[in-house]
């Protein structure tokens, strides 16, 4: 923030003598410090103004400031204005200086010779995006004592200007809140700015797609308009000139109409607010410690952006933990199967599947590629899809069919097509015996060796389809989780290990595969991968757009994006 306008009566915007006496009046009500460092420390506006002050050629000396007041008023939220009493070592003479708000002080001066051009000054700065505020003041009689109420204080002024502070939004804000609203999130800004200053800011950055209301006095709102506004969902609102009060009468609004809130905020006043909402946002450089201790979550950098890769950082993990479901899920058909088929043919047909076997798929060659899943990047499209209801759950009927009836089936037909297979091309007939010592108990071995390297390759082909929900996988590359290609490599060796060398053999019932059964698993990964890329081409034709979005926050507090 900087002040870039200074505005005096009978001199206007031009520069002179006047506007460097106006900024220098003006940094006197002002309670920054400086750091050890020689840095300024305060309130961002009360910054500009000592800075500009020195930029004009009227530098401030603090510690003289300091020595002469007599007096502090500080900033009132609902009065919006803040004084102080000054005294002059060299005259003894006292002045009270007063700014805040325009339309707080205006009404406070003696005479009404220069209130229309002043609110024509303001409209005109306010309108380009600049906080204006009102410096005025008044001689207190020599040899009193100065006023001991504020309302003495702050009475019969005498205006000295306006002063124009600019706080450029950052240039990433725009496209954040371009992010905002491809993502179904309403952004409304609750802020004490003048009305014309916020929507200035309001359509430099984008907010207001399609259409921006602005409530010019929020204090005096009524319920019923509010409900009107928080309901139109093609609208983004802006609160002006409202008090802590008012921050926390939107957020219930928004609670009760069942929008998701995040609200933003600095200040003590804040607090509440940050509490009520869903998802409290402190600012961790600019925000007291009151604020971030209301707050679920603090912004280290005080960028706005920073909440939409939050968001975006959020839908990733709670993507990533339903893929992780759906492929520990796939392999549950696969391995029921064959029990259901050796328990339904009454022995006939002999289990396909040892129970060391099921250990060594759901402790050894699954956890590494399940794991790598929950690192996977962002699915094209994730900021463009509106937010899910929340009343959802992690896991849906969606994701349930698509694992049991989907992946599992197919991986369970192919499976249980190996295990046959390689029976049958020994000669097996349902209901002979392939017991230890039989003739068909090695090929009995070789099959159950078939069923288990069948269920890891098909984990191969889950694996990979289920790093994605909607999009194609050439969307997302083959190659960009290398974690995940490690753990599929790591359970390939895995499983050769236990199929090929005879330690592991005679523990885990294994016997080495011949090549033909050996091409024949291999097929499986792409079987079952362009099965599923097969069901989500045909849902993206079905469903090219992501739907409707439900308006949610962030909310924007005080200050600006």
């Amino acid at each position: 923030m900087r002040l870039q306008t200074v505005w005096t009566p009978g001199h206007g915007t031009s520069a002179g003598p006047w506007a460097a006496e106006l900024a220098h009046t003006a940094s006197l009500c002002t309670t920054v410090t400086r750091t050890d460092e020689g840095a300024l420390q305060g309130d961002p506006t009360e910054t500009a103004l000592v800075e500009g002050a020195a930029d004009r050629g009227a530098p401030l000396d603090l510690a003289e400031r300091d020595a002469d007041r007599r007096a502090l008023f500080r900033f009132d939220p609902r009065l919006r204005l803040m004084s102080i009493v000054q005294g002059d070592q060299g005259t003894g003479t006292l002045r009270v200086v007063v700014k805040g708000a325009p339309e707080s002080v205006l009404p406070r001066l003696r005479t009404a010779a220069d209130v229309e051009s002043a609110r024509e000054a303001t409209e005109s700065m306010a309108g380009k995006g600049m906080r204006v505020l009102a410096v005025a003041g008044r001689e207190w009689p020599e040899g009193t004592e100065g006023p001991s109420k504020r309302e003495d204080a702050e009475s019969e002024l005498t205006l000295l200007g306006l002063v124009g502070l600019y706080d450029p939004p950052r240039t990433e804000v725009a496209e954040a809140v371009r992010n905002c609203h491809d993502a179904g999130i309403r952004v409304l800004i609750v802020t004490g700015d003048n009305g014309a200053t916020a929507a200035a800011v309001a359509r430099e950055v984008g907010i207001g797609v399609p259409r921006l209301h602005v409530v010019p006095a929020s204090e005096s709102i009524t319920d019923e308009e509010l409900d009107r506004l928080l309901v139109e969902d093609d609208v983004e609102v802006v609160f002006a000139r409202s008090s802590p009060e008012t921050k926390l009468k939107v957020a219930d609004a928004l609670r009760a109409h069942g929008r998701i809130v995040a609200m933003t905020g600095d200040g003590v006043n804040d607090a509440p607010a940050l509490h009520r909402a869903h998802i409290g946002v402190a600012m961790g450089r600019s925000g007291t410690d009151v604020a971030r201790e209301a707050a679920t979550m603090v912004l280290t950098d005080d960028d706005f952006a920073t909440i939409v890769a939050a968001v975006e950082s959020g839908r990733r993990v709670y993507d990533n933990v339903r893929k992780f479901i759906v492929y520990i899920f796939a392999h549950t058909t696969p391995e029921v199967v064959p029990f259901l088929v050796f328990a339904l043919s009454a022995g006939a047909v002999p289990l396909p599947l040892t129970v060391l076997q099921i250990l060594a798929i759901d402790l050894g060659t699954e956890t590494l590629p399940a794991l790598a899943l929950g690192r996977e990047r962002s699915e094209p499209g994730t900021m463009k899809r509106p937010p899910r209801p929340h009343r959802q759950g992690v896991i849906s009927r969606d994701m349930l069919i698509r694992s049991w009836g989907y992946l599992g089936l197919v991986s369970a037909a192919l499976v249980m097509g190996a295990f046959f297979y390689v029976l049958w091309r020994s000669g097996w007939s349902p209901g002979a015996p392939t017991g230890e010592g039989t003739a068909l108990h090695h090929a009995y071995t070789m099959a159950t060796t078939a069923t288990f390297a069948g269920i890891v390759t098909c984990q191969v082909g889950t694996a990979v389809a289920a790093r994605t929900d909607h999009a194609a996988l050439r969307d997302i590359g083959l190659f960009t989780n290398p974690l995940l290609l490690a753990g599929i490599a790591f359970e390939l060796a895995f499983t050769a290990a236990l199929v090929y060398l005879p330690p592991l053999q005679q523990l885990f019932g294994t016997a080495a595969l011949p090549w033909d059964v050996v091409a024949l698993v291999a097929t499986f990964p792409i079987l079952v991968w362009g099965t599923d890329e097969m069901r989500r081409a045909r849902r993206r034709h079905r469903q090219p757009d992501a739907g409707s979005a439900e308006p949610v926050g962030p909310v924007r507090s005080s200050g600006r994006p």
